[in-house]
């Protein structure tokens, strides 16, 4: 009978470190445990994606049609609006949102991830049902920086 390894954080951290440190652009680690890739943005800054970290690089997303920005999910999971079922969800349409605010929360191998908004505006649309999995790079939700 095999026991179920956890995911160690501290294990995902280090390798962001050597990855930070090393003269390397991509990382892969494909454990019977895990799979973790890191990738190296532009000016040795790590993209991670894979810890639901939100991204440090001071890019913004690309504008949808109509001048929204999509905030979009940054790891495959579960998407919750919520925090329990019981409470408010996070934002509503129409509700302002400023960079750095939490707007969602992606489940992923039982991990919990706040999704945060990278940009100030207000939801103009929220695209994916509450419980629904999602995709990398799914969009999950519309911007307008204007309002």
């Amino acid at each position: 009978m095999s026991q179920e390894r956890r995911v160690d954080l501290e294990e995902i951290r280090a390798l962001i470190q050597l990855a930070t440190e090393a003269d390397i652009t991509e990382l892969d680690v494909d454990a019977p445990h895990v799979k973790v890739r890191i990738k190296k943005a532009a000016r040795n800054s790590v993209e991670r994606v894979a810890a639901g970290v939100p991204r440090t690089d001071g890019a913004i997303p690309e504008a949808a049609p109509g001048g929204l920005v999509p905030i979009v999910a940054p790891m495959v999971g579960t998407f919750y609006r919520a925090p329990k079922p019981d409470v408010p969800p996070f934002v509503n349409e129409g509700d302002d949102v400023h960079a750095g605010q939490t707007v969602c929360i992606l489940e992923a191998m039982k991990l919990f991830n706040e999704i945060t908004s990278d940009v100030n505006g207000r939801i103009a649309r929220v695209l994916v049902d509450n419980g629904a999995p999602v995709e990398y790079g799914q969009p999950l939700f519309l911007v307008d920086p204007a309002a």
